[in-house]
């Protein structure tokens, strides 16, 4: 019979155990990121995330690992929940805790549950099932309200198979590498007009002086990251709070998963020859590159867009990357050929009226997101075929 236990650190499980259900080198749910999450203290009970992961084992091997948090807010999740937690608090009921699995402060979908491969697909779901099971009757133990899986991919998104969840539709605007030999050739794909705007502002950054380099792993110094420290604090202090994520989170990246890790500084020669003015964190996979925070000293007409996208998608071409992923919302990346895609979350809440409530309410929102999605879709860049 298999064994459903829940552990609250990562650590406590080891990353050789964590790291042998991982079947693709998806950075996001390898041991080394959410460890350094965890390490360094970015992510505890203290910061509202307390880890409760689950690993189901049988004949002491592990078939299955889930991440999982119990949370006692709605902050670094990227699919918003808020008014569900206003609607409990109108009639005096409490929201939080919650269980909610996903990488926190991370919008990227994904794998979210690991499974041994030696399973067969009717064992996967059976096994899905139980676990399933497992975390309804956990969040009854911490009087949590229900289970949220963010950013999910198609193992848990089956609605003939896991009747308790309500599926939520969202939206994000990814680029997609059609065989492209250089920029230009992606820009060949644009009409007239929308192509003459790209380079525009890509002739600003030129025009600026303004160069850019990129740093990838072990090459990425203690002052390098110190640096692209400070641009990441700047940005969120522009929103009025400090960001989710402390400095030795970063180094501890650097250190433990260097391969996968890349900074995008750029450098204006008029303020430094040596300090760069601006960065951009990059991670990658073997087919995608997820462009994830971004900062800068002093405003630069386009720098944004030159540093965080079209560095970015230079970088797909030249290493023949097929996605990129440059981070949540955002409709002005589709007049710069990043096409909007569907993401999926799934939720269960244990109230019977806020669950049925919160099914219509998805299916409202389905509707209407797809139509708006059809009309970004027109006022993509591209030429009409």
């Amino acid at each position: 019979m298999p064994q459903f236990n829940f552990y609250s650190a990562i650590d406590q499980i080891g990353s050789e155990r964590w790291n042998s259900l991982c079947q693709s080198d998806y950075p996001f749910l390898r041991y080394e990121y959410l460890h350094a999450l965890e390490q360094s203290g970015s992510v505890s009970a203290d910061t509202g995330w307390q880890p409760c992961h689950l690993v189901v084992s049988e004949n002491e091997r592990a078939i299955a690992i889930m991440p999982l948090y119990l949370k006692s807010h709605s902050y670094g999740e990227y699919v918003f929940d808020w008014s569900w937690a206003d609607a409990y608090q109108r009639n005096g009921l409490d929201y939080y805790p919650k269980l909610v699995t996903a990488i926190p402060f991370t919008p990227c979908y994904g794998p979210r549950l690991m499974l041994h491969s030696d399973l067969s697909e009717p064992e996967q779901q059976s096994l899905t099932k139980d676990i399933l099971s497992a975390i309804m009757q956990l969040a009854s133990q911490y009087q949590a309200t229900g289970w949220h899986g963010l950013f999910i991919t198609e193992t848990l998104r089956n609605k003939d198979q896991y009747p308790q969840l309500n599926y939520r539709l969202g939206t994000q605007y990814h680029w997609f590498n059609r065989e492209y030999l250089c920029f230009d050739d992606f820009l060949d794909t644009f009409s007239s007009r929308k192509r003459k705007n790209l380079r525009k502002e890509r002739e600003k950054i030129t025009q600026h002086g303004i160069q850019h380099r990129i740093v990838s792993g072990a090459q990425l110094t203690d002052a390098m990251l110190k640096q692209f420290y400070q641009f990441y604090q700047i940005t969120y202090l522009k929103r009025g709070r400090r960001g989710y994520l402390n400095e030795a989170f970063f180094h501890q990246l650097r250190d433990s998963l260097a391969d996968q890790l890349h900074i995008c500084f750029a450098y204006d020669p008029q303020h430094s020859h040596t300090e760069a003015v601006a960065g951009a964190l990059f991670f990658q996979d073997s087919d995608t590159l997820y462009g994830r925070y971004w900062g800068a000293l002093a405003e630069y007409d386009s720098l944004h867009f030159e540093t965080c996208y079209y560095q970015g998608i230079e970088h797909c071409i030249r290493h023949q990357l097929q996605r990129f992923d440059p981070g949540a919302q955002g409709e002005h990346k589709i007049q710069r050929g990043f096409e909007p895609i569907e993401t999926w979350s799934a939720h269960w809440l244990a109230h019977p009226g806020f669950q049925q409530a919160v099914q219509q309410f998805t299916e409202e929102e389905e509707s209407l997101l797809r139509q708006e999605m059809a009309t970004l879709r027109e006022r993509l860049p591209f030429k009409k075929t």
